[in-house]
């Protein structure tokens, strides 16, 4: 095979395909079950207000930087680093970023096996099968743990497979219009309903008087970790993006749209939290909002049975498709970006670089759905710190090493008066001092 076809990179089509496929990275379970019991533990819109300023002040100017990144160097992250210092060290940062979303992405194709098997479990219990919708939703399953997690991987692995243009971007643009139209059908049903009232006061009615510190770091952190920031997927995807594009442009639009999809999830999950309590279904334990895990395959699946009829059959199944699409636009990103290092660093043609590494974290997966128990270390080694440390690094790196001067040079391509705006005229501030000073914060609290 020729050099020039094992090495192969690709392009977006469009800016649209690279907004929607980086939106789709940023959008995923987190979105969906992790910010609607944050903001309805933390003062509701209060949080949502202290959420939104946290996504554009702090996600926004991280994003700026690792777009830039990539799309100065055209690379993956590890080989970013490396074209713009010739420290050694730095390349450290983007093989963190690489490991990061190897094992978020092994622990994450089970969680995402979860929401594909509760598809069927919905088919099931609607068909009366009883007996076979309580097995497909038996998360302790290791066997079925493991042909969900390989179904999903060999689904993530073929659209990678198909390159950025023809696997990536066409799938983004189908996926992302789905996810939208079925959360809008969603959150018009639900809102509608007897007893979501409740849940829509205290999604949009703000208490101000819980505004503390604490809740302004937790909307902090809810904002660093749902737009995905710190592991190298926006290195990746920039590195796709045309010469000619408005790199803050699209950088707002990614973030516009990951925060519409956060406060959408919010719409629909807190209402029917609220509707599940007036049909008799627990929504607090030990005072505190039943959330994640049991949130998604406990309570709710309790709602739609509630329902009952062919009714409850179509809102629960299309939920959980819903979950499942958003886990997949996830899935995408995390896996390109090892498959982008093993192109770019070791001249892997991109089919077997997708199967080798997509066949190599599997087995990781599989290891994991025979002991879930491994799903919380991993999460809080490689996610709830991994993330935080690769943002703060990148900071750091833009600001005193690759220099800042520089990172706007490749702002203004797409964008020639970029310097003189009022966000380029804070952008440097944000990048070497209050984003690294906040995020480490951040990560510092997860000690505590």
């Amino acid at each position: 095979m020729s050099a020039s076809a094992t090495t192969s990179r690709g392009n977006w089509n469009s800016k649209l395909g690279f907004v929607l496929a980086a939106a789709g990275s940023a959008v995923g379970l987190g979105n969906i079950w992790r910010f609607p019991t944050e903001a309805a533990s933390n003062g509701g819109g209060a949080f949502l207000l202290i959420y939104l300023i946290c996504c554009f002040l702090i996600g926004f100017p991280v994003m700026m930087a690792e777009i830039s990144i990539g799309r100065k160097t055209g690379k993956n992250p590890v080989g970013a680093f490396k074209a713009l210092s010739s420290n050694k060290i730095y390349p450290l940062i983007g093989m963190w970023g690489v490991l990061c979303g190897i094992f978020i992405l092994s622990f994450y194709t089970v969680v995402a096996g979860w929401t594909f098997s509760y598809v069927f479990e919905e088919v099931f219990f609607a068909a009366g099968m009883i007996d076979w919708a309580s097995w497909v939703a038996d998360t302790s399953n290791g066997w079925l743990n493991a042909i969900f997690s390989i179904a999903f991987m060999c689904c993530t692995i073929s659209i990678i497979r198909g390159g950025v243009s023809d696997g990536i971007e066409k799938a983004t643009k189908t996926l992302m219009p789905l996810l939208f139209g079925i959360l809008f059908l969603l959150i018009i049903y639900v809102v509608m309903q007897p007893g979501s009232s409740e849940g829509l006061a205290v999604y949009l009615q703000p208490d101000f008087s819980k505004i503390d510190m604490p809740l302004i770091f937790a909307a902090m952190g809810q904002a660093f970790f749902s737009l995905s920031l710190g592991m190298g997927a926006l290195i990746t995807y920039g590195s796709y993006l045309s010469r000619d594009e408005n790199v803050p442009q699209a950088a707002a639009l990614v973030t516009f749209t990951d925060t519409m999809v956060a406060f959408l999830a919010g719409l629909l999950i807190i209402p029917a939290m609220y509707l599940a309590q007036a049909n008799g279904i627990a929504i607090f334990e030990n005072g505190e909002f039943i959330a994640g895990t049991d949130l998604i395959f406990q309570v709710l699946p309790s709602l739609f049975h509630g329902i009952g009829g062919v009714l409850g059959a179509i809102v629960g199944i299309t939920f959980f498709v819903l979950l499942s699409m958003a886990a997949l636009t996830s899935t995408i990103s995390l896996l390109e970006v090892p498959v982008s290092y093993a192109i770019d660093e070791h001249q892997i043609p991109r089919k077997k670089a997708a199967l080798f590494v997509g066949g190599g974290i599997l087995l990781i997966s599989l290891i994991i759905s025979f002991d879930t128990s491994l799903i919380g270390t991993l999460d809080f080694i490689f996610s709830q710190v991994g993330l935080p440390l690769g943002g703060i690094l990148i900071c750091l790196f833009l600001g005193y090493a690759w220099k800042t001067e520089k990172a706007f040079d490749e702002l203004e391509r797409g964008n020639p008066n970029f310097r003189q705006t009022m966000i380029g005229k804070t952008w440097r501030v944000f990048v070497m001092v209050i984003c690294p000073l906040v995020i480490l914060y951040n990560l510092l609290s997860n000690f505590w």
